[in-house]
């Protein structure tokens, strides 16, 4: 469904957890559980992704800032390649995100399954990611949280990315240590400060390991890896393209003021990389391009292509005091369509 349908189905009311027929668990956090739902008596019949956060986890693990920021941010952007939030709301044991259901899975069990993934499969997803990640810095966001897991297909097979827990708003550069030890660019492992570079860094990690079927700075041990990325050195395989070697090469330069991406020209060095000649990028970004994989789905609310998880009745979350409560203030939010 077009998103401003969705938005258009979501806005206007105050929800409670009571309007929604909760269906199956698709995905589930240390303080977090993702439901698909439907709203209860409602003619359209459109499945819903509902984030369910546990306020009292929330507080003990010393998440309330980052929460409150993935819904502020979540709340100022909409792209094709995204998993929009179309409301937010909360009762008093419990917070409440409601998202695009995407259903065709995870990138990551694609990978898993395929071993690693041919060039022109590779050039259209990271194409996509591309286009978000141009359309995030231009309004000063970085996600830091770029890998397999974090990128789901629709039914058509296009990308959407999800998971915004670590973005944030960022002008110049920040220092929080956040993200995946893979995909860690070197002056986040090093306390440099950071900004945009670590998001072009890990699309070169994200591209390395979609071509060869393993990231390339892999280790058992955290610690491991985090020594290889300063190191820097890459061991391509034999079969990897020239040109794509060349664009990982540039994004993998852990001098960021010297990354490509980084650049005065910005995105728009990456866009004109010799491995992307012949994209149509105007095609891409209105989703005109044939997506290589079709993920095999039945229906809008099939969640076949998920993990399965057991269920729960999202009752035994544990209460919190009126203090704490005041933390979640202004987490309730309805978009405008």
């Amino acid at each position: 469904m077009p998103m401003a349908q969705l938005k258009a189905l979501a806005r206007g009311r105050a929800w409670a957890f009571s309007d929604f027929e909760l269906k199956d668990t698709v995905g589930k956090g240390t303080f977090s559980r993702v439901r698909v739902v439907k709203i209860k008596g409602a003619s359209d019949r459109t499945p819903i992704a509902l984030k369910i956060l546990r306020k009292g986890d929330v507080i003990r693990l010393k998440q309330v800032e980052h929460v409150k920021a993935e819904k502020q941010i979540m709340s100022m952007i909409e792209h094709p390649f995204i998993v929009n939030l179309l409301g937010a709301f909360q009762d008093d044991k419990r917070l409440f995100m409601m998202l695009e259901y995407v259903n065709g899975g995870e990138l990551f069990s694609y990978l898993r399954r395929e071993g690693r993934l041919p060039n022109d499969h590779v050039r259209f997803y990271s194409g996509e990611i591309v286009l978000v990640f141009g359309y995030l810095h231009n309004l000063h966001i970085i996600y830091r949280d770029l890998k397999p897991e974090n990128v789901l297909l629709d039914s058509d097979g296009h990308v959407k990315l999800t998971d915004f827990g670590f973005a944030k708003v960022v002008e110049e550069r920040t220092w929080t240590l956040c993200g995946t030890p893979e995909y860690l660019a070197p002056e986040v492992i090093q306390s440099k400060g950071h900004g945009k570079g670590v998001d072009w860094w890990a699309l070169g990690i994200l591209l390395f390991e979609m071509l060869a079927g393993y990231p390339p700075f892999y280790d058992e041990n955290p610690f491991g890896i985090y020594n290889k990325v300063l190191q820097g050195r890459v061991d391509f395989p034999r079969h990897f393209d020239m040109k794509a070697k060349d664009l990982v090469k540039k994004l993998l330069t852990p001098d960021r003021t010297k990354r490509i991406g980084c650049l005065k020209p910005g995105v728009d060095d990456i866009k004109k990389h010799k491995w992307y000649k012949g994209t149509d990028w105007d095609l891409l970004m209105a989703r005109g391009v044939p997506a290589p994989f079709q993920p095999p789905v039945q229906s809008a609310d099939d969640t076949s292509m998920f993990e399965r998880y057991p269920e729960s009745t999202e009752a035994s979350a544990p209460s919190i005091s009126s203090k704490e409560q005041e933390s979640f203030q202004e987490f309730d939010t309805t978009l405008n369509a």
